[in-house]
């Protein structure tokens, strides 16, 4: 077909609703090429080399590939994962490792459908919610979604705080750990001036950072191998209760994150593929998926080398007995450990127990690899927030604004809790955000299972019938542990005032959540609640119709 030409075949609906569907599209080229105008982020893209030498696996073309699946798996590795496996290992021991293996598994089949809608239509998942979902839902979606990178903002500010506290032996505060992180965000997002590849290896640089430390640590430490296959490959947790059941929760709430949905639909986009040609996609999903199993793998064992160290060294341990380890150690406060009952270890405490077994070696190891994942996860969300900004409201930011206002609005209330708090208030916080992006979740999971099982939207590569209904069941059962998450939070402030505020604000929450679920149920066949027609419930009947007529009045106001 010659470039720039379209085909769109209609078929006339038996009801006599006046309503046409599509059942053949061919995308065009034209389509594929003007939709990146909407918001080019990045200022190349990526050649895929010809390889007809290998045409069914090339190594040549899972090069040309790898780089965005290692920038998702980053959001596997943030200050926020670090201490949910630190404190899985402590409280359960080994217990929870099949937990990790089963989160991470289905953290990398959703993060599949995000690549996919990215590939197949050249947008990413912002923009098809600014396209398919009317006004208000759509500002409320997008609200809801910056919530969730701010919050993972604080984390990574948090973390990297910590680490540059430990670091310094205590000599630069927390606050001054936190200002510090502001100054050097600004100075990485210089990198992507040096090319995308090269900032795509800066990123696996810091990834192989953190797999050395946290590696060592292993290997220091040496788990008991046994103990460590059992818990990853059976499905048990003897002799668990009600904190080893909230630690499994929270690890699942740890792992998946709403924003690395976005982040990830956006980043295919930086490789070139000709989306009028079936076989390049196809061919693009694969090695996208391939990549995508590869970085999420190194980021699981990265993650059992933590949770494997804590579980060794650290559980049934108590308080008193770390306060006696850790007896005159210049790096261990005398106050940290003096509370009595079992050992409640967070970023900071980790470190410093790590220090009092293993030696001070064990400490600053430590304190770089979380340094190391607070800065990858920071840049990540910045291109998170660039993403969803430009995605929602078509409004094309410099990533210097972009800086300004998310880490204005992460940092001021991280900065007044470094200053005027300690450093386990500040920990302490971690609680509280990974609760409020465990409530953003569906604010991902339903858009992005909506428009992946839309024909009209995906043509061909729209989501299968068991792809819908394992899609369902997964984020239902993630959205239900979530939810279990959030309640089990709140019941543990033990304030009537907050039961209160929480009750009033989970009606307008589970009422919009219904909302986005109904859209989706139609789009995974249940057309009867449709009520006639879909783009009455807010999802355009022709997406392929009305992006070619806003590229064109786009085209003639240039004109």
């Amino acid at each position: 077909m010659p470039r720039g030409e379209y085909k769109l075949e209609y078929k006339k609906d038996s009801s006599g609703d006046g309503v046409s569907t599509i059942c053949n599209t061919t995308l065009p080229s034209q389509l594929s090429d003007s939709t990146d105008e909407f918001t080019t982020y990045f200022d190349q893209k990526i050649p895929v080399p010809e390889d007809e030498k290998h045409p069914w696996f090339s190594f040549r073309k899972l090069w040309a590939f790898t780089g965005p699946g290692f920038l998702m798996s980053i959001a596997y590795l943030d200050p926020g994962n670090i201490e949910s496996d630190l404190q899985s290992g402590a409280i359960a021991g080994f217990k929870l490792l099949w937990v990790l293996l089963l989160a991470t598994i289905i953290g990398l089949l959703l993060q599949r459908l995000a690549a996919r809608l990215g590939v197949v239509t050249g947008l990413h998942l912002a923009e098809v919610c600014n396209r398919q979902y009317p006004k208000v839902p759509r500002i409320i979606l997008w609200l809801m979604v910056e919530l969730a990178i701010v919050g993972s903002d604080m984390q990574e500010v948090i973390g990297s705080a910590i680490a540059i506290h430990l670091l310094s032996v205590g000599i630069i505060p927390l606050w001054g750990g936190v200002l510090i992180t502001i100054a050097d965000t600004f100075m990485f997002l210089f990198l992507d001036k040096y090319g995308l590849r090269k900032l795509e290896a800066f990123f696996g640089f810091l990834i192989t950072i953190m797999a050395i430390t946290f590696g060592y640590e292993y290997f220091r430490v040496g788990p008991d191998q046994g103990q460590l296959l059992k818990g990853m490959f059976m499905p048990y947790c003897e002799g668990c209760g009600v904190p080893q059941l909230e630690q499994a929760v929270g690890i699942v709430g740890a792992v998946i994150m709403p924003h690395n949905m976005y982040l990830h639909s956006a980043l295919v986009k930086s490789r070139q593929v000709n989306r009028a040609n079936k076989k390049e996609v196809s061919e693009a999903n694969k090695y996208f998926f391939i990549e995508s199993c590869i970085a999420l793998f190194i980021s699981f064992i990265i993650n059992v080398f933590v949770v494997s160290v804590f579980a060794q060294a650290f559980f049934g341990k108590t308080n008193k007995d770390l306060q006696e380890m850790c007896a005159n150690k210049t790096f261990a406060p005398p106050s940290l450990f003096q509370s009595n009952g079992t050992l409640d270890v967070d970023i900071y405490k980790g470190g410093v127990v790590l220090g009092c077994s293993f030696g001070p070696a064990a400490l600053y190891i430590w304190a770089i690899g979380i340094l190391a994942a607070g800065q990858s996860s920071t840049m990540t969300g910045t291109y998170s927030g660039q993403f969803v900004m430009e995605g929602f409201l078509n409004l094309k930011w410099s990533r210097f604004a972009r800086v300004v206002l998310t880490r204005s609005i992460a940092i001021t209330p991280t900065l007044l809790v470094a200053i005027f708090q300690d450093v386990e208030s500040l920990t302490g916080m971690n609680d509280f955000l990974n609760v409020l992006m465990s409530l953003q979740l569906p604010f991902a999971l339903i858009p992005v299972l909506t428009f992946t099982s839309l024909r009209p939207v995906m043509n061909d590569f729209a989501n299968g019938l068991a792809w819908k209904i394992a899609g369902g069941i997964l984020i239902l059962i993630i959205c239900a542990i979530n939810m279990y998450f959030v309640v089990s939070y709140v019941t543990g402030l033990g304030q009537t005032l907050y039961y209160v505020i929480a009750s009033l604000l989970s009606i307008v929450y589970l009422a919009f959540v219904a909302y986005l679920t109904w859209l989706c149920l139609i789009a995974l066949g249940a057309s009867f609640l449709a009520c006639g027609r879909t783009y009455h419930l807010g999802l355009t009947g022709h997406p392929e119709l009305f992006l070619l007529n806003n590229i064109d009045a786009d085209q003639a106001s240039i004109r």
